[in-house]
């Protein structure tokens, strides 16, 4: 199995230099509420770290990070920018059982096929501790599809999500729906989910 679609991968392999440009920029909006959540010395793993900037402000806040990405390109310029110590890792590569405290996923986990997805939040299910938390966000629709730079989105339902998340052994902690526009300047609806593995 692989969930990276290839125009995907291929567009963050070769358009890395211009995301660790952006990452120049503020951490991610519910980064911080999320942490607020966690004990001071919780391990965190991130899943699709980009060029680090969200990965730099966990580290920055104290905390213990295992920062990941699947495209090579993105691992090597966030150790290069943040020195976060990035490793190569797809989602479907994640074999870890109770090691972590919080799980953070912030705008990656919404690349994955549609069909992969419950199998991989079933893998970030095993990997947390009981009691830990999970975070990702996702760009809102009714069917898997492309976006205008051709890249592979899963395009869920709220109520998918939430169908997904339980059947994955989730319990929902917040929620939340906002407006946000894409990289491909396409204006959608988008959803923050915060769930617990009991």
């Amino acid at each position: 199995m692989t969930d990276i679609d290839q125009p995907t991968y291929d567009f963050y392999q070769n358009g890395a230099p211009f995301f660790s440009l952006s990452s120049a920029v503020a951490h991610s909006r519910d980064l911080d509420p999320f942490l607020d959540r966690l004990n001071p010395n919780a391990h965190i793993l991130e899943l699709g770290c980009g060029a680090g900037r969200d990965s730099a402000r966990i580290k920055e806040r104290g905390f213990l990070l295992d920062a990941t990405d699947g495209i090579p390109a993105m691992v090597a310029k966030a150790n290069e920018r943040h020195d976060v110590g990035a490793r190569l890792m797809r989602f479907d590569q994640l074999d870890a059982a109770g090691r972590y405290d919080a799980v953070w996923a912030h705008a990656c986990l919404l690349h994955c096929p549609r069909a992969e997805l419950p199998a991989v939040l079933r893998r970030i299910h095993r990997a947390l501790l009981p009691g830990g938390l999970h975070m990702a966000s996702f760009k809102l629709g009714d069917g898997e599809g492309r976006d205008l730079l051709g890249r592979l989105h899963n395009f869920p339902s709220a109520r998918w999500l939430r169908h997904a998340y339980s059947n994955a052994g989730f319990e929902p902690v917040d929620e939340s729906v906002f407006a946000g526009k894409g990289s491909d300047g396409t204006q959608r609806d988008w959803i923050a989910l915060t769930v617990r593995k009991p």
